[in-house]
C-alpha cells in the first residue's frame, strides 16, 4: 500500500460506510467550512477566520482529529464587491467541489460535502463522473449537496434564464435520477428526458459505496419530497415562530413521514452559530460585539439575499441574527449549548452544522469544553 492509499484509508472493520458510521451517533456532528470571505457574519469584529484554502484545511484536519463527521462546503456566485459594504462581504469564495477534491488527500474518515448548484449549466454526465472520481479520491467519503438556486441573479450569470422554484425540484429530479442510473449501470445508457438527453452515457469507476452521499438543502414541500426520494441528510431552516422546537418537531414528523411514504428515511441537519463561553454573559456579552460591529451595507445585503427570492427557507429571520450568522444561535455556557443540542435531538434534529466566529480557537473551545459534555449526554459516542 503507498503512503497516499495509506493516509486516506479508512477503519472499514465495523463494515459501515461512513454515513452509517456518523450516524450511530444520536446526533451527527458537521462543521460548515468558511470558504468565503466573512463566512457567515457581516461583521468586523476581530477575528482570524480566513477563506483560504491553507485556514480550511487546517479546520477540516482539526474537525477530524475532535471526531466530527463531516464538513460542509457552501457554493455562492456573487459580482465584484460581493454583498459590499467595507469588508466586501464574500466577495472572495473558493469553490467546494475544488475544495473537498484538495481536502481528500489531507483526510481520513470525515465525510466531506461539496455544495453544486446543478441547474447552473451542468449536465447529469459531467458530474456523475466528477462525483465518482471524487468518491475514490476520498475511498468513499465524499457527499454532494444538491442545490438548484434561487436568484435571478445568478441564472444570468451563467446566460440561462431563471427558473421557477416547483419546475426547478422536477429538473434536479430528472438530473439525480440520470445520475444514479449512470452510478449503476454496466451499460451504455441512451436518456431522452424532458430536460436532459444523453446517447452512451457512462462511468467508471462507479462509486465506492453504489452512490455518494447525497444532500440537499429545503423548506419547501418540493424540496421534502425530492429529499424523500433521493437524499441521505435535507439540510433544513429553523421554522418562524416562537415555539422553535415544536415546530422542528413537526417539521421533522413532515419530512420524515414523506420518506417513509417512499420506503426509505432520510436525516435532518440544521445550521446553528454556537457562541460559547466560561459564563453565560460572557457569551451574551461577545454575540452583542459582533452586532455592534456589524457592517451596515453588508448585513442589508446579506438579509436582501437571505429573505429575498422565492425560496421558503429563511423567511422570518431578523436582523441581529444574521448580523451573528447560522440559521439559528446557540449561545451560552458549555452547559447550556449542550442542554439545546439535546432539545434539538429531540425535536427530531438529526444532526448539527456548526459555525463559529472566530474559526480555529472556537473549534478548539468546542472540543475541549463541548464535546465531554455531548458525549456525557449521550449525543456522540
Amino acid at each position: 500500500m503507498t503512503r497516499i492509499s495509506s493516509a486516506i484509508k479508512h477503519d472499514e472493520s465495523d463494515g459501515l460506510t461512513p454515513l452509517e458510521r456518523a450516524a450511530k451517533n444520536k446526533m451527527i456532528l458537521g462543521l460548515f467550512i468558511p470558504l468565503q470571505n466573512g463566512a457567515w457574519t457581516p461583521s468586523t469584529y476581530p477575528r482570524g477566520t480566513d477563506w483560504t484554502f491553507e485556514y480550511n484545511a487546517e479546520c477540516t484536519i482539526r474537525a477530524e482529529e475532535l471526531g466530527f463527521d463531516l464538513v460542509f462546503g457552501l457554493a455562492q456566485w456573487l459580482g465584484k464587491g460581493g454583498l459590499g459594504g467595507d469588508m466586501k462581504f464574500r466577495e472572495t469564495t473558493q469553490d467546494p467541489l475544488l475544495v473537498t477534491a484538495g481536502l481528500a488527500a489531507l483526510t481520513k474518515n470525515i465525510i466531506l460535502i461539496s455544495t453544486v448548484h446543478v441547474l447552473y449549466g451542468w449536465h447529469p454526465l459531467h458530474l456523475a463522473k466528477y462525483a465518482a472520481t471524487l468518491d475514490h479520491m476520498s475511498d468513499g467519503r465524499w457527499g454532494i449537496n444538491m442545490v438548484t438556486g434561487i436568484k435571478k441573479e445568478d441564472f444570468a450569470m451563467f446566460g440561462l434564464e431563471h427558473v421557477e422554484h416547483d419546475l426547478r425540484y422536477e429538473m434536479a429530479d430528472e438530473f439525480v435520477g440520470i445520475m444514479k442510473q449512470l452510478w449503476q449501470s454496466d451499460e451504455n445508457l441512451d436518456i431522452e428526458g424532458q430536460f436532459y438527453k444523453m446517447k452512451k452515457g457512462f462511468v467508471s469507476p462507479k462509486p465506492r459505496y453504489g452512490r455518494p452521499v447525497i444532500v440537499n438543502a429545503s423548506s419547501s414541500g418540493p424540496g421534502f419530497d425530492f429529499a424523500a426520494e433521493h437524499s441521505d441528510l435535507l439540510f433544513i431552516t429553523r421554522p418562524v415562530g416562537k415555539d422553535v422546537y415544536g415546530l422542528l418537531k413537526e417539521h421533522n414528523g413532515n419530512i420524515k413521514s414523506r420518506a417513509a411514504e417512499q420506503g426509505k428515511s432520510v436525516k435532518t441537519i440544521i445550521n446553528p452559530h454556537i457562541i460559547c463561553a466560561d459564563t453565560e454573559k460572557e457569551a451574551f456579552a461577545r454575540r452583542q460585539a459582533f452586532i455592534d460591529h456589524a457592517d451596515p451595507v453588508a448585513l442589508k445585503n446579506f438579509f436582501s439575499l437571505i429573505t429575498g427570492g422565492d425560496t421558503v427557507s429563511w423567511k422570518g429571520a431578523v436582523m441581529d441574527d444574521l448580523a451573528v450568522g447560522g440559521n439559528m444561535q446557540i449561545v451560552g455556557t458549555p452547559e447550556q449549548v449542550v442542554e439545546k443540542m439535546m432539545r434539538l435531538h429531540d425535536a427530531g434534529i438529526d444532526g448539527i452544522q456548526v459555525n463559529f466566529y472566530d474559526y480555529l480557537p472556537d473549534l478548539e473551545y468546542f472540543g475541549e469544553r463541548v464535546l465531554p459534555l455531548m458525549k456525557e449526554a449521550g449525543l456522540r459516542n
